[in-house]
């Protein structure tokens, strides 16, 4: 199923900062900025039968201005082409004038380069159009379920949604990641690949199964069948580069060539068998090495 399921030609309605609040039964409010007067009607729609408040803009210069009067959601969606001022270009005016909400880039534009740009500016996730609104969903309620649970104070009563692994403290509840007691700044789908990696020390994760849990089961991105592996190495790389930002001698990501990571106890790199080994072409094994050297 497409994200665009229901036309509508009625005019857009853009709600204004200052509108009534949102009701118990709303989910949450988000914010939908798209030049595409039919996507952005169609997924409005959408996004309403499921209980969604929406606010919809056509332009990043609107929405922009609807922050700075104040207003708030829990997620905005963002294109990437629009005109005037592009998605990234959006995104980076929200970071700059301290503005947090999540966003997810929600674009045609399918390029690897596009989403590593996103996630680098600050973006929490990257879907294409051509997904499912069933995805959409998915990938918002995860990101509703962290940050509403970040906005929590932990006490000892949650004690049980906290896994401990050596210097590793993970707070189920709020997504936080901790190294020796030190907070470590990692998205949540960053969070998400530690927490796999982590909940199942000393054994092997692939590539394909952390790309599964960021993008969904089956999805294909990349270059060639696996093309995949680059967008896993650039999240890796930066999960390793925030836990060494705290401390530089962090080592527990290790690699395994031309099959994935786990985590271990610092050992380095592990050596696969025969089979795993001769499908794990030079490059990818070189491309490994370097993501253990940043």
């Amino acid at each position: 199923m497409s994200l665009i399921t229901t036309t509508d030609a009625s005019p857009n309605l853009s709600p204004k900062p200052g509108m009534s609040a949102m009701t118990e039964s709303t989910i949450a409010r988000i914010a939908l900025v798209d030049d595409d007067d039919l996507f952005r009607e169609s997924l409005s729609l959408n996004l309403a039968d499921e209980g969604y408040e929406v606010v919809t803009f056509d332009r990043g210069e609107p929405a922009l201005n609807f922050f700075a009067e104040g207003g708030a959601v829990d997620i905005v969606l963002l294109d990437w082409r629009m005109p005037k001022m592009d998605g990234i270009d959006v995104l980076r005016q929200m970071r700059a004038r301290g503005i947090e909400v999540p966003v997810i880039f929600l674009t045609v534009l399918s390029d690897q380069i596009y989403e590593e740009a996103a996630l680098a500016g600050g973006a929490l996730d990257f879907v294409e159009k051509s997904r499912s609104l069933s995805i959409l969903l998915k990938r918002m309620r995860l990101i509703l379920d962290g940050t509403k649970g970040a906005n929590e104070e932990t006490d000892a009563s949650s004690a049980q949604n906290t896994y401990t692994l050596g210097d590793l403290e993970l707070r189920l509840e709020n997504s936080r990641a901790l190294w020796s007691g030190k907070r470590i700044d990692l998205t949540l789908t960053e969070f998400n690949i530690v927490k796999l990696m982590a909940t199942r020390p000393e054994e092997d994760v692939s590539y394909r199964e952390i790309y599964d849990l960021v993008h969904g089961k089956g999805f294909v991105a990349g270059y060639g069948p696996s093309g995949y592996r680059a967008n896993v190495r650039a999240f890796i790389k930066r999960i390793r580069q925030k836990f060494r930002a705290v401390d530089a001698e962090f080592d527990c990501i290790e690699n395994y060539p031309g099959f994935g990571y786990r985590w271990g106890c610092g050992a380095g790199e592990r050596t696969g068998n025969g089979e795993d080994m001769s499908r794990a072409g030079d490059a990818d094994m070189m491309d490994d090495d370097v993501a253990a050297a940043d």
